[in-house]
């Protein structure tokens, strides 16, 4: 991503427009996202007039499967598990960190199905387990509606992915190199970076609350810093071995 907006004003700006604003609302705006793509499309790559035409069940299940942190959860409650994160599948840009944002204005904040403190918490366990952040929709589906809701928020996030390639894959080639293509994607790119820093700061505001945490958070960033291509489970077992260790000695 830094090679995409490494020398461009326009990109580094959008960037910083979406990380100011996920940090300020502490949500992921889609419109935001295709703003950006349609601002850098409009200024680098404006479209033209063409001649050419434009081309264009789930059965019946014992209750402690969708047992969850409120009790049995309701089939409202599972459809709703399912076509939310449906709609994260298919709506947030970029990778990792960038769907954090989006998710805990619609899990903490539209829904409250988990409070500040497990949402951060289901972050954490996505973080120490081998895998995308965004596999942390299956632990919330799972606080949620239990195993079913683990399977409908896994489902749902993964499966508008797997579409877009099948679907789409064919006729990615032919446009690979348009310019108003790649115009677009490279702001939604720029969005997507100020997305990740926003989640950044969102997180941070929530996981630093006193000293231990603070020095736990300047230790690990300086040795991202300096000791090149650290193993992440390397660092964030050493965070979780020093947390114990504050904590066992601490008031």
């Amino acid at each position: 991503m830094g090679q995409t907006v490494a020398k461009d004003g326009l990109l580094w700006a959008i960037l910083a427009v979406n990380g100011l604003v996920t940090a300020w609302t502490e949500r992921e705006i889609v419109w935001l996202f295709a703003l950006s793509g349609t601002v850098a499309l409009l200024f680098k790559a404006p479209p033209r007039p063409s001649s050419r035409p434009a081309a264009l069940a789930l059965g019946v299940a014992p209750p402690w499967v969708f047992q969850g942190l409120a009790g049995v959860a309701s089939w409202p409650t599972l459809y709703r598990v399912a076509t939310y994160f449906g709609e994260a599948g298919v709506f947030v840009f970029g990778s990792g960190l960038a769907i954090v944002p989006f998710l805990r204005g619609g899990v903490v904040g539209q829904f409250h199905w988990l409070n500040d403190r497990q949402f951060l918490d289901a972050v954490a366990v996505a973080m120490i387990t081998p895998g995308p952040v965004v596999i942390t929709v299956a632990f919330i589906g799972y606080l949620v509606a239990g195993l079913g809701g683990a399977l409908a928020a896994g489902l749902g996030v993964f499966l508008p992915c797997y579409l877009f390639v099948v679907l789409l894959a064919p006729h990615y080639r032919r446009y690979a190199e348009n310019r108003s293509v790649k115009a677009f994607v490279n702001g939604v790119t720029a969005a997507a970076c100020g997305a990740i820093s926003g989640a950044a700061f969102v997180l941070g505001r929530r996981a630093i609350v006193d000293v231990a945490t603070f020095v736990i958070f300047i230790v690990a960033l300086a040795l991202l810093v300096v000791v090149k291509k650290l193993p992440e489970p390397v660092l964030i077992l050493g965070a979780g071995a020093a947390g114990l260790m504050l904590r066992a000695t601490g008031p």
